[in-house]
């Protein structure tokens, strides 16, 4: 059984967006492990994982790519790692975690320890610095504004009223102000903490700017 290189990975996401690149790769990988050492988790599943996760179907400008991603980067996560020699039952353990690391996918939770840390990595790098920096950066490759008062249905609801846009700060309502609580381990909670909390400062520094009061 071979074990897979950053190198190797890096041929993976040479056309990917710039919120999914390589970079979000390392930070998730290099969280992943950081929790996985906390916690105990297999860290041979979790290197895996964290370099396979967005390997298929990164482009925020494909709505249906990134609906099916998880999916089909699951599938390539089978190939590569079958060619390499893995016993089924590990692969089978990868792809779990691919396939329940997906906010938006209500029909495969993390049901693994492994599973659990690569969901809760990859949401942290939502959050904090990079997180901002990320949502607004997925906003403007979608064509989507940075900012848009949200509706009184969509605070309450978090569904858009007609003509309304999903901006950036909708996401952050949307999403993730939520991720602190879908996380799944004491160590990322307790990092998410201090994240979320940046990341609201910046989204209340943001809104008054773009309202002329700072």
């Amino acid at each position: 059984m071979k074990p897979l290189t950053l190198e190797e990975a890096h041929t993976w996401y040479q056309d990917t967006d710039a919120v999914h690149n390589f970079d979000h790769i390392l930070r998730v990988y290099n969280m992943a492990l950081r929790l996985a050492k906390a916690e105990g988790a297999d860290m041979e599943i979790v290197r895996a994982a964290a370099l396979l996760h967005d390997s298929q179907g990164s482009d925020p400008g494909s709505a249906s790519g990134r609906l099916e991603h998880h999916q089909a980067s699951a599938k390539f996560a089978t190939a590569v790692l079958a060619k390499k020699g893995w016993q089924q039952e590990r692969i089978d353990a990868v792809v779990h975690c691919i396939l329940a690391h997906r906010f938006r996918n209500p029909a495969e939770k993390p049901a693994t320890l492994e599973a659990q840390i690569i969901f809760d990595a990859d949401k942290l790098d939502a959050l904090g610095a990079v997180g901002a920096a990320r949502v607004l950066a997925y906003a403007a490759l979608a064509g989507t504004p940075f900012y848009e008062e949200p509706s009184a249905q969509f605070l309450e609801t978090g569904k858009e009223i007609e003509g309304e846009t999903h901006s950036a700060y909708h996401e952050h309502l949307f999403k993730l102000r939520k991720l602190r609580d879908r996380m799944h381990t004491p160590s990322a909670r307790a990092i998410a903490d201090e994240r979320l909390a940046y990341l609201d400062e910046f989204f209340e520094r943001m809104i008054a700017e773009w309202q002329g009061e700072k």
